[in-house]
């Protein structure tokens, strides 16, 4: 298929997420022939260091010989078997190695497909959970406002950003909303290395109010990602663990986006050294192979389902491809290049540089701060520094600077006012630096006229 082919039927019949298609009037989508370590190539032959790692899933690079040869020898045995009355050993073994390194307590494990259908089975076991233990009146659940945990109907009830939600809200679920931190906005004129948390209050008293009804509050640790990147201390982990146990509320920590390295440690938790009831993995569980997710939790959650089939109480929730073997084959050939190749460690001066680099962005007059945690950094585009004023959304900032990295060779995908960059946990020094050498001459070509 020559490239003006494949344009021509992309055009006609592909409808891409998140995209307002009419776009691709202007700037038709790249045509992606392969991938090369942290390069996407077209078929043009240009390369693009994906500075986003493909929405956040790819962690060792495209192309990877390992998990290439993972998939190759599943594949020779089976790729995938009905997962009910039914077990193989890449799924024993992931399930088994996750717990081991998982936040102590969390000893069970579900299988899911992707983020979504893993924040939807932990809200429904909290759930069921609660109806199964004489709490039946524990039906609702709570999140802070800007949070995001995926867009089927049970997560977006749970979400904040109503660029997602609000055209569906009178079919979503009638949750709790709280405050939650924005530390580049602080209200009380903190700084998230030097404060107690003080926001917290606002989640605090909602749940102590409504403790009788809530079961579960959902949370993104340390890194709200679609709200901005907004990053938070560890400190407000803890005192949301110190309040579940204090009103009998479970804690389901949504790790997709932001477990398996990308924080500095293998689950943001491990930060502020508490275990949520219920963990949600998924995106680089496969490298950014396959899809995959699961739900991590304890044994006495486990234990409220565990009874003679007569009384019902089993979790009756499914997908065809459950545990599917192909997945669990690379998820656990991703945990072997974790413990062998000493990656975590090897983030140091990786996290060094992108330190370094804070005080050239903030140089620049449209920069608000920068900000990281881990392998994560975001850059935030203000109107005016001193009041920390946004640019309008309408002149879509972020999208010009999209457009001046693609023109230079880098994949960076701004959520509105935010540039960030979460590469590639094994990106290379120089081209790390290349990254974000090339952000900070889109952010300075994107001023003028914004695009319409």
């Amino acid at each position: 298929m020559t490239k003006g082919e494949l344009l021509r039927l992309d055009r006609r019949h592909v409808w891409h997420p998140c995209t307002q298609e009419k776009d691709h009037e202007l700037l038709p989508p790249i045509p992606i022939e392969r991938g090369d370590g942290v390069y996407l190539i077209d078929l043009d032959g240009r390369r693009y260091i994906d500075g986003v790692s493909s929405w956040w899933v790819n962690l060792f690079g495209h192309n990877h010989p390992r998990l290439n040869r993972a998939l190759q020898e599943q594949a020779g045995k089976i790729a995938h078997h009905i997962f009910a009355g039914f077990t193989h050993q890449p799924a024993v073994e992931l399930a088994s190695r996750l717990c081991a390194l998982a936040p102590e307590g969390l000893n069970r494990v579900f299988f899911a497909d992707n983020g979504s259908a893993a924040v939807e089975v932990a809200l429904k076991m909290s759930f069921q959970f609660w109806q199964q233990s004489g709490r039946a009146e524990k039906v609702r659940f709570v999140s802070i406002h800007e949070a995001y945990h995926g867009e089927t109907v049970g997560a977006l009830s749970v979400g904040g950003c109503d660029l997602y939600r609000e055209i569906y809200r009178p079919i979503l679920l009638d949750t709790f909303q709280a405050q939650g931190p924005d530390c580049f906005r602080c209200p009380y004129g903190k700084h998230r290395d030097h404060c107690e948390a003080e926001c917290f209050e606002h989640l605090e008293r909602l749940v102590t109010e409504r403790r009788h009804e809530i079961a579960a509050v959902i949370i993104e640790p340390l890194i709200q990602g679609a709200a901005g990147m907004r990053i938070y201390p560890p400190i407000y982990l803890r005192k949301l663990r110190a309040l579940c146990d204090a009103c009998q509320v479970h804690y389901i920590a949504d790790e997709i986006a932001v477990g398996f390295g990308r924080t500095g440690r293998m689950f943001a938790n491990q930060h502020a050294g508490v275990a949520p009831d219920f963990l949600c993995l998924s995106k680089g569980i496969t490298g950014g192979y396959m899809p995959l997710s699961v739900v991590l939790t304890r044994d006495d959650i486990y234990a409220a389902f565990y009874d003679d089939y007569a009384t019902l109480k089993a979790f009756l929730h499914s997908h065809s491809y459950t545990g599917n073997a192909l997945a669990c084959a690379l998820a656990v050939e991703v945990l072997n290049i974790f413990e062998q190749e000493n990656i975590l460690e090897f983030l140091k001066p990786k996290m060094a540089l992108l330190d370094a680099f804070a005080s050239k962005f903030e140089g620049l007059p449209e920069v608000g701060e920068f900000r990281r945690c881990g392998m994560v950094a975001a850059v935030e585009l203000v109107r005016d520094k001193r009041s920390r004023e946004p640019f309008p959304w309408q002149q879509r900032r972020g999208y010009r600077v999209y457009r001046k990295a693609l023109q230079d060779g880098a994949l960076l995908r701004p959520l509105g006012n935010v540039v960030y960059f979460m590469p590639p946990l094994t990106i290379d020094e120089a081209v790390l630096e290349e990254l974000l050498e090339i952000a900070y001459r889109a952010i300075e070509g994107s001023r003028g006229r914004a695009e319409g």
